[in-house]
């Protein structure tokens, strides 16, 4: 489907880059695909209590963890002084009181249906250094609050500081992201099953057991609990028993200490994560920095997949406690197991003397390795986590591309120049690290910069680990029509790591969408990758045609199913609808994922598009200007805006859109490439090749913009101008047949 073009009145016209989606196939259905019956899964599980007479001392390490304790009832023994005397606290313009009122625990709040109103709480989730609690909803639902309880201070505060979240909102905490049983439900407790129907909109969650159990990170034990009372002195190891290895621990411990994306909704120990996850990495986003630390929410589990510690063979529970959910040993003493050589599992790790590395004293912070190589980032006001990346500070990342570092995270009273300095002096040569180049290359990479495509090239042919790979192909997403990022791509899409495939898959698909048959072919092959993320991967590039009763299809259907209670899950059923050309059923997915999220731009923008191939133009205007407001900085939605009042004619309103959306991203090639032609549609000729000319440069692989040229240049005469962009346009595509035609009639 097309918006309109044709701004240019030649017979030989250079058609405007409206399209917005890719043609699609016929419509299908299928059931979701089987996973385990839910009476069959639970019946497998015995239950934490089960284990503590033959393993007493973990057993009493595990009851005093955050783990065993990430959701509970409330416990008028615990809970009492969060609640007594009543008290209220401020947050933003609102205001929440606590109090206990006929034996309940209350929070008097603004809530559902945007009521003051006093709002029973029935659980507690998190325990050490914060707890939020569980209020009840309609249709099954938990709802957390926001309004949380420090059991060191003694007091009460708001988990979003002072922001200002009202009722309605998607973030509010009668909204869906605070909905439990999508949002927290899985890592605050063992074996669960969201068990969301979409019909109804309603949830039926259940769990083996409240809390992160035993089972949650050894799998279901019941057949080892009845072997060993069935045999209890027999001597041999138990049949039953299947012992997870160092990755598949470490698998378990990522399941909860990743930002992911649910696949299957169903992990448990002994899977591989990417069967049932979708692993979110340094990409073009800001959720990582470029080297990697964590800057928003993202846990441990990717940044510790992207550091040297993991490339050496260093996994969770080497230091890590796992039952008592704490560091084995504290400070220094945890690192200098192996680095001072004496660890025979780790026999390369280097030496390191921390005074003389660190050039700090034993009574400084910055003696401490975890000061330097895991700096602390507090989220949800109150809890400091530690990067697990392993980083080393870089304060010339800082200078130039805003990068954190340790020295001035520590010394907030010296800038960056003094950091630098003395960085230079302790260290010299040495922090030339390939760490650094590689970070430089990502953070140029994204911002645009044509000269990164070379090197996220190369750095997919180097021997990096295949976590950068998978940065690298992230980025290269914005230069995927490219003939040799396809050839890049396919060439990743054999590589022996199954996250880097599945990236592999992400580029290929806008050169699968235009019927790039190598691309094409290779995904078909990829359908039937052994891991889930990689098919998934695969099967989302294809899902014009993909045959959604094959296993790829199935499972993709059961992961939108899965997400189905949210927009954003929404929002995907919507473009799948789309892209199958269902207009009437995207229409109702995008629908509701905006009644859902009122405040998502892109919601607004993907409705546009729907409306727009409807032909309902007024409305897919209305959901673009929205889309502006809420993200006014945004320049896709700006070059979008555009689009839609050429739909209504209006040229100048298009011109007005398309400036704001080069001036927001320069090296938007589409919008520089519209303007051009929007500008000559108005007679400002001189201006329009300026714009091509600046298309051209943006993009300089896109035949259509020198054909574009050549259409304008033949109207005003120049020839000889003419006849070399038409021959420009050919040699980027031989098989051009309007820039043949048009360098025809010029005269070769």
């Amino acid at each position: 489907m097309r918006w309109s073009a044709g701004l240019i009145g030649l017979a030989l016209v250079a058609g405007l880059w409206w399209v917005w989606r890719g043609p699609g196939g016929g419509s299908d259905s299928a059931v979701a695909p089987v996973i385990e019956d839910q009476q069959a899964a639970f019946s497998q599980y015995a239950g934490s209590a089960s284990c503590r007479d033959c393993h007493a001392d973990a057993y009493a390490l595990w009851t005093k963890s955050n783990h065993a304790l990430a959701e509970r009832p409330v416990r008028a023994d615990w809970d009492q002084e969060a609640f007594v005397p009543t008290r209220s606290f401020r947050h933003g313009t609102q205001q929440t009181e606590v109090r206990r009122r006929s034996g309940q625990f209350q929070l008097v709040t603004w809530g559902f249906g945007s009521n003051w109103s006093a709002w029973t709480v029935e659980r507690v989730i998190g325990h050490d250094p914060l707890r939020q609690f569980l209020i009840s909803a309609p249709g099954g639902r938990w709802q957390v609050s926001e309004a949380s309880w420090d059991p060191h201070k003694k007091e009460w505060f708001n988990v979003y500081d002072e922001e200002d979240r009202r009722p309605g909102e998607w973030g509010h905490w009668t909204g869906r992201g605070m909905t439990w049983n999508s949002m927290c439900a899985f890592c605050h407790n063992t074996r669960l099953r969201k068990n969301y129907h979409e019909a109804t909109d309603s949830y039926d969650t259940r769990m083996v057991e409240m809390g992160v159990g035993c089972e949650a990170c050894h799998g279901p034990l019941r057949a080892h609990v009845e072997w060993r009372r069935a045999f209890p002195d027999v001597k041999l190891a138990d049949p039953t028993l299947k012992p997870l290895s160092r990755d598949q621990y470490f698998d378990t411990c990522g399941a909860c200490h990743a930002r992911r994306a649910e696949l299957t909704g169903d992990f448990k120990p002994g899977d591989l994560f990417l069967d049932h996850y979708a692993l979110v990495t340094v990409d073009a986003t800001d959720l990582f920095y470029p080297d990697g630390q964590v800057r928003d929410e993202d846990y441990e589990f990717a940044a510790f997949l992207g550091s040297k510690m993991y490339a050496a063979g260093v996994r969770c529970m080497d230091c890590h406690q796992p039952h008592a959910a704490k560091p084995k040993l504290p400070g220094n003493a945890l690192c200098q197991r192996c680095h001072t050589g004496h660890d025979p599992a780790f026999p390369t790790s280097p030496v390191i003397d921390p005074e003389t590395h660190s050039f700090h004293k034993p009574d400084n912070a910055g003696y401490l390795c975890t000061g330097c190589h895991m700096p602390i980032t507090v989220y949800m006001q109150r809890h400091p986590r530690h990067d697990h990346g392993f980083t080393s500070p870089d304060p010339l990342l800082t200078k130039l591309e805003g990068i954190p570092n340790a020295c001035n995270r520590c010394h907030t009273d010296k800038d960056t120049d003094w950091a630098l300095d003395w960085c230079v002096k302790w260290y010299g040569a040495k922090m030339e690290r390939p760490a650094r180049a590689r970070a430089r290359l990502l953070a140029a990479a994204r911002r645009g910069e044509p000269a990164s495509r070379g090197g996220l090239l190369e750095l997919l042919r180097s021997a990096e680990a295949p976590y950068w790979k998978t940065a690298a192909l992230h980025l290269l997403e914005r230069w995927a029509t490219d003939p040799d990022v396809i050839q890049a791509a396919l060439e990743q899409l054999a590589h022996t790591n199954a996250l880097v495939r599945a990236a592999a898959a992400r580029v290929l698909e806008p050169a699968a969408g235009a019927g790039h048959l190598r691309a094409m072919e290779a995904l078909e092959q990829a359908l039937a990758d052994p891991v889930r993320a990689v098919r998934l991967a695969a099967a989302w590039a294809l899902r014009h045609s993909l045959d959604l009763q094959s296993q790829a299809g199935r499972e993709l259907l059961h992961m939108l199913d899965w997400s189905a209670d949210q927009p954003g899950g929404q929002l995907q059923k919507g473009l799948l609808a789309l892209a199958r050309q269902d207009l009437s059923q995207a229409l109702a997915h995008f629908k509701r994922a905006v009644e859902w999220d009122p405040h998502s731009a892109a919601i607004h923008h993907d409705l546009a598009v729907a409306l727009s191939m409807a032909g309902r133009h007024h409305e897919a205007l209305d959901h673009m200007q929205q889309a502006v407001r809420l993200e006014p900085n945004h320049a896709e939605y700006h070059y979008k805006l555009g689009l839609a009042w050429h739909e209504l004619g209006s040229l100048q309103k298009t011109v007005e859109a398309l400036e704001r959306a080069v001036a927001l991203d320069p090296r938007h090639a589409r919008a520089w490439y519209n303007l051009g032609l929007a500008r000559h549609a108005l007679g400002q000729t001189d201006q329009a090749l300026q714009a091509l000319l600046r298309a051209e440069a943006a993009d300089p692989t896109d035949a259509r913009t020198p054909y574009a040229r050549a259409t304008i240049l033949a109207r005003l005469n120049r020839i000889a101008e003419a006849r070399a962009a038409a021959q420009r346009a050919l040699e980027l595509q031989p098989h051009f047949p309007e820039a043949e035609l048009l360098l025809q009639s010029l005269g070769r």
